[in-house]
């Protein structure tokens, strides 16, 4: 099991393809080769390619995979006395990481280099805004107590309004008919109670 298929992982599933598809391809350890840094942010590949030429070689990326290939045809009309060495072919792979940019290729003595350089990555910080969401429910109970309020507050002034009177808001003061006095009980109100004589 890779260690790829951890859930911690997320998205990685094409970089654990191309890892299982250069695992295979790695079985034939020719050509050999070397890989070292040659600055801060620079590498090399070096590869042993004796006996080829720059039309027998290419240099390729696919999807983030260095893919190195070479192949020699036999030249027709040749006649070989005694042939120990072969023609044959290769692939060889490499997995680039991201930011990682082929620069530039070269065949000398047999030896093909292959200059990468990788910038340095900053690291960035972005914080994610967290939306909060009403459920449904609460936003329905919400709506029937406005509703039931509403509803309550139009039946009062109905009624008030059916009655002719207003709805109280305390206790009013006694009010005089025509020709009857009334004695509010003060000592001010100047009235004689009912059988007392002038």
């Amino acid at each position: 099991m890779s260690a790829l298929n951890s859930p911690l992982f997320l998205g990685f599933e094409r970089i654990e393809a191309t890892l299982e598809r250069v695992a295979k391809a790695q079985s034939d350890g020719y050509p050999p080769y070397n890989v070292e840094q040659t600055g801060p942010d620079a590498l090399r590949i070096t590869l042993a390619v004796a006996g080829f030429v720059e039309a027998d070689l290419s240099v390729q990326i696919e999807d983030r995979q260095l893919a190195v290939r070479g192949k020699q045809d036999d030249e027709p009309g040749r006649v070989y006395l005694h042939r120990g060495i072969a023609a044959r072919q290769f692939q060889r792979s490499f997995v680039l990481a991201d930011g990682v940019e082929v620069t530039a290729a070269t065949l000398s003595d047999g030896l093909l280099h292959i200059d990468l350089v990788q910038p340095s990555v900053e690291a960035r910080v972005r914080t994610v805004e967290i939306k909060a969401t009403r459920r449904i429910k609460d936003t329905d109970e919400m709506k029937g107590t406005h509703e039931m309020k509403n509803t309550s507050e139009t039946k009062n002034a109905g009624e008030a309004k059916n009655t002719g009177r207003p709805a109280a808001k305390g206790r009013e003061a006694p009010k005089a008919h025509k020709g009857i006095a009334i004695d509010d009980g003060s000592p001010k109100s100047g009235l004689r109670k009912t059988g007392e004589r002038s």
